[in-house]
């Protein structure tokens, strides 16, 4: 820190804190770079693997059942579909989180497996200067338009899941695993992940979902939290916000709109449920999105 409530950020701006928000929204992945005086993320969970590197400031976050206090040069790693929550103050930080289908594509490329598997993170949180360095590259290009900006991301990104899948992820074969629209899941469950993905705009009840794969809602229910460690309800909850990200970023469409179509009959339920999630509101996120 230089002087009080303020930093030089990764892309070297000297700026007060509460200033910089900055989303890269791409269909395989996101890009999210914040500098904060402080900010707060309830309990939530993406499908996609996330990497989270403090470059300046603290954060604490809780990631599964266990809580880390991060400094700046560490970084947390959360699984897809991983329950999460962080508490920060005067923080830069940049999380890249990852389309499950594009880590399998590069499994498949580099030659791992040829088959759809699960992908988990060994730990949740590490010193790791290359991937620090991924960050800081990843923010600079989004601090200005720069020709080739987006192929630059692009190239990063996919140069990070490899660096990952050397050093810190685990590849699982397994017979049980399938690939559907939300990457690789539990075959017992594809139908009623598919479910969801065709009902999300709707008020759709646990036993509608259970039917649709087959199971009474006792058992889905259990099997569900066994396997994703989240419950169906969640699951839908974060699937929404989700789905009102990629249109906040990629639409012009008003946010009431947006709230009614990812099944929200409030706005401003809506806009409380994305901000607890996010740490900002619909338009401040649409605002930031490039």
């Amino acid at each position: 820190m230089h002087e009080e409530n303020s930093l030089t950020t990764a892309a070297g701006e000297e700026r007060s804190l509460g200033e910089i928000q900055r989303i890269a929204l791409r269909p395989q992945f996101t890009v999210r770079h914040t500098v904060a005086l402080g900010c707060e993320f309830q309990p939530h969970a993406h499908a996609a693997l996330t990497v989270t590197a403090i470059l300046a400031g603290v954060m604490t976050t809780t990631i599964g059942e266990r809580v880390y206090d991060l400094s700046d040069g560490q970084i947390a790693f959360t699984n897809a579909g991983q329950t999460h929550s962080g508490l920060a103050s005067e923080v830069e930080f940049v999380s890249i989180a990852v389309s499950p289908v594009l880590v399998n594509e590069l499994v498949a490329e580099i030659g791992l497996t040829r088959t759809s598997a699960e992908i988990v993170f060994r730990t949740g949180l590490t010193a790791d200067e290359t991937i620090i360095g991924f960050a800081r590259a990843a923010a600079s290009e989004m601090s200005a338009e720069r020709v080739g900006h987006s192929a630059m991301l692009d190239a990063l990104v996919r140069q990070l899941v490899i660096h990952l899948l050397r050093s810190h992820l685990t590849v699982r074969k397994s017979d049980q695993i399938e690939l559907s629209r939300a990457g690789p899941v539990d075959r017992r469950l594809r139908r009623a992940i598919e479910f969801m993905h065709d009902n999300f705009d709707r008020e759709i009840a646990v036993e509608e979902i259970a039917a649709a794969a087959y199971l009474s809602e006792y058992h889905f229910a259990r099997l569900f939290k066994q396997i994703c460690g989240i419950t169906p309800h969640v699951y839908l909850a974060n699937l929404r916000l989700e789905r009102a990200r990629k249109m906040l970023a990629e639409t012009g469409l008003p946010i009431s709109q947006i709230a009614s179509m990812v099944g929200y009959q409030s706005q401003s339920h809506f806009t409380k449920m994305f901000k607890s999630v996010t740490g900002v509101t619909p338009r401040a996120y649409r605002e930031a999105a490039k």
